[in-house]
């Protein structure tokens, strides 16, 4: 699910309290490893950090991916 506000831009990725657990001790890593894919198909988006909110994982970014 992508929702947009006025301040920011962000994907929300359901998934299992498992999987959420796992990815937030390693949230830097993903976000670097996620820009550096990114950057090397030539995107303009780039991810700032990851978060846990109640409906999964957010991810906020500087665009919105198409």
């Amino acid at each position: 699910m992508t929702t947009k506000g006025p301040f920011r831009k962000q994907v929300i990725v359901l998934m299992s309290k498992f999987n959420i657990n796992n990815i937030l001790a390693l949230a830097n890593k993903h976000v670097t490893n996620i820009n550096r894919t990114l950057k090397n198909i030539k995107s303009n988006v780039t991810v700032n950090f990851i978060y846990l909110d109640n409906s999964g994982i957010t991810i906020v970014s500087n665009l919105i991916a198409s």
